[in-house]
């Protein structure tokens, strides 16, 4: 039998010390060989209930923009960092998810009392938790993960109206089959991370970089 976890023990534990203004931090698209890696910072009401919300990759897409779409009417606040592939190249990309995450804190409307962050320990100047796992354990990292999940789907979805022979829209940049064999057949283009593996190999046989501007 499955044990049901509890989504707002973090939550509860702080409301307990008079803590009630909590965002939840979490960030996609580490794995990714092209654009960049998107995080979310979500403050919920005090108790929120959303039921069925977790860790954006248990959920399938429907589901997800479902969520995404609820989240964006009943959150208290919202806010959004986006760090591209460039950046990714030069800072690597552990550091451009810590900073994709500070983006997102700073872009909130409202500043938060306490921050629950997805395993990762950023240095703020707000108490935080760092959660292992934290997107299936609180409520309000698996509310970042969903908003920052579909965030980032999306600018695939645009990337593959521009180029439709890459097909975005089924891998979303992640290194799979499809991806390496459409990545060989026509070449990285602008926003490619050109630090990673697949793409690297590539550049240094003397693949020449698609030069059109991207997303």
């Amino acid at each position: 039998m499955q044990i049901k976890v509890d989504l707002l023990k973090y939550e509860k534990e702080l409301y307990k010390k008079n803590i009630n203004v909590i965002a939840g931090v979490d960030e996609v698209g580490r794995g990714p060989l092209v654009g960049p890696v998107v995080a979310a910072a979500v403050i919920l009401p005090k108790n929120y209930k959303l039921e069925g919300l977790t860790d954006s990759k248990k959920l399938s897409e429907k589901k997800r923009n479902q969520y995404y779409e609820i989240l964006k009417k009943e959150a208290l606040a919202i806010g959004v960092g986006v760090i591209d592939a460039k950046t990714i190249d030069e800072i690597n990309i552990y550091e451009a998810s810590k900073l994709a995450m500070k983006e997102a804190l700073k872009n909130l409307s409202i500043t938060p009392e306490h921050v629950l962050i997805d395993a990762m320990k950023l240095d703020i100047n707000i108490p935080s938790t760092s959660i292992i796992h934290g997107d299936a354990l609180s409520l309000s990292i698996a509310a970042a993960s969903v908003i920052a999940k579909v965030t980032r789907d999306e600018m695939m979805y645009e990337l593959h109206k521009k180029y439709p022979e890459y097909h975005f829209d089924q891998h979303k940049g992640y290194p799979t089959k499809l991806h390496i064999e459409c990545l060989k057949k026509y070449g990285p283009l602008k926003n490619y991370r050109f630090t990673y593996k697949p793409v690297r190999d590539l550049i240094e046989k003397g693949e020449e970089v698609y030069e059109k501007q991207t997303v």
